[in-house]
Order: C-alpha cells, then sequence, then structure tokens
C-alpha cells in the first residue's frame, strides 16, 4: 500500500508537468508580465492574461524547472518576495477588470535567503493573505505539486482550493517536520504519514474542496489527461462562481477560512 511520501516523491519528480506547462495547454493568447514595479522580475512566478475558452482570466503560476539550469533560473520554484509583489500586483490589475483569477501552486516554500527577508519576505506573503480575501472578483487555487508552507498559501486565500491527486498541501516539508518533532530528518517518511499532506487526506478534512485526478504514477505519465480534465473542471467553477454578487462571494470566501479555527480550539 503506497504511504504520503509516495506522493511527496511523485510531486517532486523534475518532470511532474510544471505552471507554464498547464497554462500553454488549458488556456489561449497567455499574454506573460513582468515585474512588481518595485525591485525586479521575479521568474520563480509567472501571470499574466490569457483565455479560458471564451472568458478572459488572469492566470499565476509558481514555476519550477526541468533542468538545473531552468531550476537556477526559476529559483527551484522558490519565490523572492517581488515575487509575491508581482502576483498581487496581477490580482489587483485583475479585480479592476473584472477578470476571475486561477493560481497554479508548486514551491516547497518561499526563498529564505537574506535577501529576501531583507526587502520584506514575510510582509509580503501577509499581504497577499489580506488582500486576496478581499478581491472582488472569483479565484481559484490549484496544488499542481508541491504547496509548501506560506509560500503556497500566499496564493491560495481563494474561493476555491484545489490539489492534484498526487501532489502535496503542507506547513512544511516532511524532513523538516521529522527534523523539529524528532531530530531526526530520516524519519521523513513517517512524518509525512502523521502529517496528512496528501490531497485525500485534505479533502477528508475539508481543507480542499477538489481532488484532480492523475494517471495512474502521476500527471507526467498522461499529462493531456489531467491538464483537460483540469481545464473542464476550471470552465465549469467559474460559471458557478462568476454567478454569484460579490457581497455572496467575499462572504462565503470569509466564512470558508473562519471555518479553520475550529482545528486550534
Amino acid at each position: 500500500m503506497a504511504g504520503a511520501y509516495d506522493n511527496v516523491k511523485i510531486a517532486r519528480k523534475v518532470s511532474r508537468p510544471t505552471a507554464l506547462d498547464y497554462i500553454n495547454h488549458i488556456f489561449e493568447g497567455f499574454v506573460e508580465m513582468h515585474g512588481d514595479r518595485q525591485f525586479r522580475d521575479d521568474k520563480a512566478i509567472v501571470g499574466g492574461v490569457a483565455w479560458l475558452v471564451n472568458r478572459p482570466v488572469t492566470v499565476i503560476g509558481i514555476q519550477k524547472g526541468k533542468s538545473m539550469e531552468e531550476n537556477i533560473e526559476r529559483n527551484f520554484g522558490s519565490p523572492h518576495p517581488e515575487g509575491y509583489r508581482k502576483a498581487l500586483r496581477l490580482m489587483k490589475q485583475a479585480e479592476k477588470f473584472g477578470r476571475p483569477i486561477i493560481n497554479l501552486i508548486n514551491t516547497s516554500g518561499a526563498y529564505c535567503g537574506v535577501g529576501a527577508e531583507e526587502r520584506g519576505q514575510g510582509e509580503a506573503i501577509a499581504r497577499n493573505l489580506l488582500e486576496m480575501a478581499e478581491l472582488k472578483v472569483p479565484s481559484i487555487s490549484v496544488v499542481i505539486g508541491e504547496g509548501g508552507s506560506g509560500g503556497a498559501l500566499a496564493l491560495a486565500v481563494t474561493d476555491r482550493v484545489w490539489m492534484l491527486e498526487n501532489s502535496v498541501y503542507a506547513i512544511l516539508s516532511p524532513e523538516g517536520f521529522a527534523s523539529i518533532l524528532w531530530k531526526d530528518a530520516n524519519r521523513a517518511k513517517e512524518a509525512a504519514d502523521v502529517m496528512k499532506l496528501t490531497a485525500n487526506d485534505l479533502l477528508e478534512m475539508g481543507i480542499i474542496e477538489k481532488v484532480i485526478k492523475e494517471a495512474k504514477g502521476g500527471a507526467q505519465n498522461d499529462f493531456g489527461f489531467t491538464a483537460n480534465l483540469l481545464k473542464s473542471k476550471l470552465v465549469t467553477e467559474l460559471d458557478i462562481l462568476c454567478d454569484k454578487p460579490v457581497d455572496q462571494l467575499l462572504n462565503e470566501r470569509y466564512a470558508r477560512f473562519r471555518k479553520f479555527g475550529e482545528f486550534s480550539e
């Protein structure tokens, strides 16, 4: 029987489809936008405007590479604060023009280097959480690989949060969890089971709303199957969300995240 750490290994595969793979397959006419208008363009986050069938949308993704060179360019999918500020700029632009927002998440966590901290990593993430809670347009986030800590949550305060079947979503990596709890990173496999980080675990707990099926062994084995299924689910869900009055949308989003306070009581 497969364990949770098997999902972790699949989610981390270099061959796993990236955010840009899904963007290029699902959307049409994607126009990428760059920069946070403060410091620089962070290539760990890509985003812009596209069409989902006949609906204009803003799509944002955390991008990993498929080679060492690409991963260096994309900082291994670990965004700097300017990446999160770029994402927020695009989300606020989407709100201004009434476009729904779709976020594709795949990160082990936000970059924790000295420079990132000096430029306000924590503040950038916190501001995204605050601003996303009040965006007056529909929003959907999909964890397509790893969903690590605040680095993932910074793009996941949305009306719907979905996960691909073999993706994972947690407060930190199993290795980090094992190091803190047992002082032994080698117990990562055991930690993964304890953490309840798989898509099915999180669906059962009500943390997410939907699990998107993958081919056996991962989406890389039949990318078209998973991408086409995700596209059809996005089209259907946006039809529902876009029909909701803004007040209802905001109230339901507030209630969605407010209920998680019950887990700490």
